[in-house]
């Protein structure tokens, strides 16, 4: 009984959009231990002791989490299925502090990025494209790299297909960006191959995001050959940049050319979240702490607000 009421539940939140690629497999298992215990419901107890058997905190937090959801969804149905207490295994997650990058910096990493050795044709040109792509437009990573031909709109706008979540959006360049791109795209319609790939590997198929991350700056190349050394960009710092901190960089600078008036950041922040594609507005909001002169800014703000109401 609860496996089809599993099945029932993930195939209604897919077809929202939702992957729930692990959160499947949790629930699947779940069904199977209550079934064992000879379950007809959820009970909290049972949800308790299955998500009690993960090797680690963060595990057991994220198999109680997804039969907390399942159960209230099914609560509200009937009020048979028991909600497990939600607390119990709290797993905090720490975000890792992104690098910002200047924009000296930036200009930095194109340029080295043409300098890579050439061991394909459209090497040099299709990684400097790609990661000045990202860095003006915060796109995901693997976004960028599942970019088709089709995917290429007229006026200089990208239809982002394959996003985190499953949802499609439109992302608008700026003239720059989008001649930039085009001049790359001249030289990629000469390579004859069926692959329409915008960004191809030297076998002529999409870019591995894997192979993408090492060149830039993984540990199984040769620290001369990653694009972070190249540029000179954070040489003193102990853990490595990242090719997901161009989003942040993107993000933070955004905010931080917003205006400091509580009307103008809700309407930007929500503007910035459309844009990179956020499911929830509390991801954009995060990007305000890796921003402290718009926080202090706002701080300001606040305090003259609060100032001349105290003189009035």
């Amino acid at each position: 009984m609860l496996m089809i009421h599993v099945d029932r539940y993930l195939s209604l939140r897919q077809a929202l959009g939702f992957k729930l690629g692990n959160a499947a497999r949790h629930l699947h298992a779940f069904a199977g231990f209550a079934a064992a215990r000879g379950d007809t419901h959820i009970v909290a107890s049972t949800a308790v002791d299955w998500a009690a058997e993960a090797p680690s905190l963060n595990a057991r937090h994220n198999r109680l989490r997804d039969v907390v959801h399942l159960a209230r969804f099914l609560h509200a149905e009937d009020r048979a299925h028991e909600v497990p207490p939600s607390a119990l295994f709290p797993a905090p997650k720490v975000r890792p502090l992104p690098y910002i990058y200047t924009s000296g910096e930036l200009a930095r990493i194109i340029e080295a990025a043409g300098r890579l050795r050439q061991t394909y044709p459209l090497r040099r040109e299709a990684y400097a494209t790609l990661l000045g792509l990202i860095a003006a437009t915060g796109l995901r990573i693997s976004e960028a790299l599942n970019l088709r031909f089709g995917d290429l709109q007229p006026d200089g706008v990208l239809l982002i297909r394959r996003t985190k979540f499953g949802k499609r959006r439109l992302v608008p360049l700026h003239p720059t960006v989008a001649d930039a791109l085009d001049r790359y795209l001249d030289r990629r319609c000469k390579v004859p191959v069926v692959n329409d790939h915008v960004f191809l590997s030297v076998k002529n198929r999409r870019l591995p995001g894997r192979t993408v991350n090492d060149t830039f700056s993984g540990e199984r190349l040769r620290s001369t050959r990653r694009i972070v050394r190249l540029a000179d960009v954070a040489r003193d710092r102990t853990r490595p940049c990242r090719i997901h901190d161009l989003r942040h960089t993107f993000a933070t600078r955004s905010l931080e050319q917003c205006s400091t008036r509580r009307e103008s950041v809700s309407r930007h922040v929500v503007a910035l979240a459309t844009y990179l594609g956020h499911t929830d507005i509390v991801h954009t909001y995060w990007y305000l702490e890796a921003t402290p002169e718009l926080m202090t800014d706002i701080a300001a703000a606040a305090e003259a607000l609060i100032a001349g109401r105290d003189a009035a």
